[in-house]
């Protein structure tokens, strides 16, 4: 399959120059259409889908999916040399209002690691969801 082409319109850059202004943070599609919103910027939501998922084909983004209930996540993960990776994240998912939390906590890190060394299981942080309540449920 060939490989798409890179164009450079205003739009993608527009989408791309806020992606760049928060690095290794989860955002949703409509998210990212409320921001454009708010800044009175002219791009529209079907605009901003095919521009996600071109940067996520480019390797610019990762897009995680959660479950069949939830929109799906984007995150920027590389500068404009394409070297930085994405940074480990784990997801709880509150049961009663589906807010979406991201973790980086190094103890699930340890967690992983004991789960690799001591039962010989290798969890997969992208696909990993912790459900429960979330603060302002409880």
């Amino acid at each position: 399959m060939p490989e798409r082409a890179k164009y450079k319109t205003k739009q993608r850059d527009l989408v791309l120059g806020y992606l760049e202004t928060v690095p290794n943070v989860h955002v949703t599609a409509n998210e990212i259409c409320a921001h454009f919103k708010e800044q009175g910027a002219p791009i529209g939501q079907s605009t901003i889908y095919r521009q996600l998922e071109r940067l996520v084909d480019e390797g610019v983004l990762k897009k995680y999916i959660i479950d069949a209930n939830s929109p799906a996540c984007f995150e920027y993960v590389c500068t404009a040399d394409h070297h930085q990776g994405p940074e480990i994240c784990y997801h709880c998912k509150c049961e009663k209002c589906g807010r979406l939390i991201h973790l980086h906590c190094e103890e699930l890190e340890e967690f992983q690691k004991h789960l690799y060394a001591e039962h010989h299981f290798k969890m997969d942080p992208v696909r990993t969801v912790f459900y429960g309540l979330c603060e302002q449920c409880l």
